[in-house]
């Protein structure tokens, strides 16, 4: 299947228009699940820890069921997932205003909303791609903002509707916001073909070669006797029955050596089928080994073995503010009359600030890319820490900018990556780190939640969390150290098509 060139424009910003509100309708309740934490918390009354998997599932799911997705869009193209992955989203806000207890959320919100938000990033990011080569760098940055501006408008959305209608009527209200996703779906036009379009095949021509092998000999066998019959019938009215019998014989052996040639030809189509897939399996088994010795090989890579650790470690830490900072403030007894706006939206926007300001930073030439992310790691562990120190909204409301703006370091990981692993090695070393990525959303938010639990305070799980996003940068810098290149140098030397990271500014 051979696509036209990537037209870097027309349509394609139509597409970049689409994906930015598709981002923006199926990430904004996930992302700013926070507000829905507190009303499920006074619901159901069961534990912070416990609650907060439902959001953290939501947004972890999707990560962790990367290959699937990519597999599902590159299977049925992203205009057919996109439709379908909407009614997942729709259905399971809708689904979850009837929940029943918070296990029914689980399923409902955590895995049917994360598994189609997850499906909706790949189908957005891939048919993106198709439509711009030169460009792609501005345009990936604008959809990726539809997600950061989804969950400035839905925090202050949500809220608004449960006073009006209550939880349930809020999840159904922006269930069928979601609904706008097929809208976006169905104006996701796929590339065309090349001008020289395959013929289309009959029915009988579509029809798998095992299968006609047995049609065509049941049809020669049934044919050949009803020809035979009637050529016996009229032969045996003019000739004796001595004549008969010989004539008969010679057609028996004649349809036995018809029958045999047909049976020997069949068995030589039976053994062909047999040794392709034989060869299939055989291809299939090496490129799965294949697969498991490159990740071996990737975490032989110093630098790359501590982005996996600081990445894991960073979600963990990282990612409860957004879910929990609500429920934080409440706990610091701060009342609903100081807020201007809430946190979580202020999350929001600061994100979508920083990842504007840091991608256009990793592309100044003077700029150490992976510095810079290990400067957003330090920074976000040290605001982590200071959250048990803020008692005020002010105070909640500086530290949620803050971490909103960091958390936009998202925009310069890719840029990272490649340079750790080098652009060949990039497809197979991001998804392994979108899926521990994936793995610390899901675990962050109720570790967090426990530790609220044991101690009645979110004074030491902040701590805890900030604490190991430091952990993360730390290592990660020690990793980066340009004492390291001179003894790699000494060492021997890398096998090929692998790339080594140049720590030193290329000043």
């Amino acid at each position: 299947m051979v696509f036209l060139k990537s037209p870097d424009g027309g349509w394609g910003w139509v597409i970049v228009l689409v994906s930015f509100f598709t981002q923006f309708f199926c990430y904004g309740s996930p992302l700013a699940v926070g507000v829905l934490y507190l009303e499920w918390l006074d619901t159901f009354g069961e534990g912070k820890g416990k609650t907060a998997w439902i959001g953290s599932l939501a947004n972890g799911v999707g990560l962790l069921a990367s290959p699937v997705c990519s597999a599902c869009v590159s299977s049925f193209g992203a205009r057919p997932v996109t439709i379908f992955s909407g009614f997942m989203v729709a259905g399971g806000l809708m689904m979850s205003s009837f929940a029943p207890n918070i296990y029914f959320l689980f399923f409902s919100y955590g895995i049917i909303v994360g598994l189609g938000c997850g499906l909706l990033y790949t189908a957005t990011v891939t048919i993106t791609c198709q439509y711009f080569d030169k460009r792609r760098g501005l345009a990936l940055g604008l959809i990726s903002t539809g997600s950061s501006v989804g969950l400035f408008i839905y925090a202050a959305l949500q809220r608004e509707l449960i006073e009006l209608y209550g939880l349930d009527g809020c999840l159904l209200i922006v269930g069928a916001l979601s609904l706008n996703i097929l809208a976006c779906g169905s104006l996701m036009r796929p590339l065309e073909l090349s001008d020289s379009p395959l013929p289309e095949k009959s029915c009988l021509e579509k029809v798998p070669d095992q299968y006609l092998i047995y049609h065509e000999k049941e049809n020669v066998e049934e044919n050949t006797s009803i020809l035979e019959k009637d050529h016996n019938e009229e032969k045996c009215v003019n000739l004796s029955s001595r004549e008969c019998k010989q004539d008969s014989i010679l057609n028996q052996n004649g349809l036995i050596s018809i029958h045999a040639k047909e049976t020997d030809t069949y068995k030589q189509k039976v053994v062909e089928q047999t040794y392709f897939c034989k060869q299939l399996a055989k291809k299939k088994w090496q490129l799965y080994l294949n697969y498991w010795e490159e990740t071996l090989f990737l975490f032989k890579n110093k630098v790359f073995l501590s982005l996996f650790i600081a990445i894991l470690l960073f979600d963990i830490g990282g990612f409860p503010p957004s879910l929990l900072m609500e429920d934080v403030a409440r706990s610091s007894n701060i009342s609903e009359e100081e807020y201007v706006m809430p946190l979580i939206s202020i999350i929001g926007i600061m994100t979508a600030v920083g990842k504007l300001v840091l991608g256009v930073l990793a592309d100044f030439k003077w700029i150490n890319t992976l510095y810079l992310y290990v400067i957003t790691l330090i920074m976000t562990g040290v605001a982590l820490v200071a959250i048990p120190f803020a008692k005020s909204y002010i105070i909640l409301a500086i530290l949620s900018g803050i971490l909103g703006f960091l958390t936009g370091n998202w925009s310069i990981f890719p840029y990272v990556t490649t340079k750790t692993v080098g652009i060949e090695k990039l497809a197979h070393a991001y998804g392994v780190l979108m899926f521990f990525a994936g793995l610390g959303n899901s675990l962050g938010p109720p570790i967090v939640g426990w530790f609220y639990d044991w101690t009645q305070t979110y004074d030491i799980a902040f701590c805890f969390s900030g604490l190991c996003v430091l952990l993360g940068g730390l290592l990660l810098l020690v990793a980066a150290l340009p004492c390291w290149d001179n003894c790699n140098n000494k060492s021997a030397k890398p096998p090929p098509n692998t790339y080594s990271y140049t720590v030193a500014s290329s000043v």
